[in-house]
């Protein structure tokens, strides 16, 4: 089995992004707003502005209290929104229960949505219509395949998780490479049965190493997004990516695979809403 690594596509990319970059007399700017200092989002934030600086952009963050209310939030977000030097938005989620996240997706400007939350963005996603946002850590799946050179053109894809945030979208983004698209979750009766017949597996159901060697087909690629932590309080994926590796052809690692990628992935859709808006 071999090993598709996020630093090798993370490498690819940027470089790309470089030279789009340099085309331009124009350094677009991304706004990361942060609620709270909970440390998932205080390392994905610091991730971020390290991903961007690398790339050569401009990142400005902002950070507010857990106890903000939902009134002076949602004043403080508009401003943002509506900020002329901001080229896109990335709001870290969830928010604190208090305040109204479904408001906040339905007010960010569409062409700053970098991760594509609004309703709008989400809608042009499954109209197949490329001038939206896909959310990032979809997206980075496609990329880590077009990386492999795996085409999805008539492949069957499997897709373990529902979500709005990975599966759905991730399901639509491969419909739209004209690949066959199973989507399972937890509660799919003989998940393992429905798994080995992919010849792409994608697994985002967030169950630590939740799929073994006995839901692989042999010589599949196997995507896993999962980001968990095991018993032993060590960060791990959906995939076992061990008890695998003599029944898949291709796979990816947790960690250092498909969540490498996202704030790359992050940085090109900055750079594609600065283009956009004519900048």
């Amino acid at each position: 089995m071999e090993l598709i690594k996020g630093t090798d596509v993370v490498a690819a990319l940027n470089a790309e992004l470089k030279t789009k970059l340099a085309a331009s007399s124009y350094i677009p700017q991304l706004a990361i707003i942060r609620v709270g200092e909970k440390p998932d989002d205080v390392s994905y934030e610091r991730g971020a502005i390290k991903r961007m600086g690398t790339i050569g952009l401009r990142c400005r963050s902002y950070i507010f209290e857990e106890s903000i209310s939902n009134q002076a939030f949602v004043k403080e977000f508009k401003t943002i929104n509506e900020d002329p030097d901001i080229d896109g938005i990335l709001l870290l989620r969830p928010l604190p229960k208090h305040i109204d996240e479904t408001a906040i997706e339905q007010i960010i400007d569409p062409s700053k949505d970098v991760d594509g939350i609004s309703p709008y963005n989400m809608a042009k996603l499954f109209a197949g219509d490329e001038t939206g946002f896909a959310p990032c850590t979809a997206e980075a799946v496609i990329e880590m395949l077009d990386y492999a050179h795996i085409s999805l053109s008539g492949k069957r894809v499997t897709i373990v998780g529902r979500s709005l945030v990975v599966g759905k979208p991730l399901a639509m983004l491969c419909i739209k490479r004209n690949a066959t698209v199973t989507i399972c979750h937890t509660k799919t009766v003989n998940l393992a049965d429905t798994c080995k017949q992919a010849e792409i597996l994608i697994a985002c159901a967030g169950r630590p190493r939740m799929l073994d060697h006995s839901y692989i087909g042999a010589q599949a690629t196997v995507i896993d997004v999962g980001i968990n932590m095991d018993q032993k309080n060590k960060l791990c994926g959906d995939v076992d990516l061990d008890s695998i590796s003599q029944t898949a052809a291709l796979a990816t690692p947790v960690p250092g695979g498909v969540g490498t990628v996202t704030t790359s992935v992050l940085a090109k859709h900055v750079i594609q809403a600065a283009k956009r808006m004519g900048k």
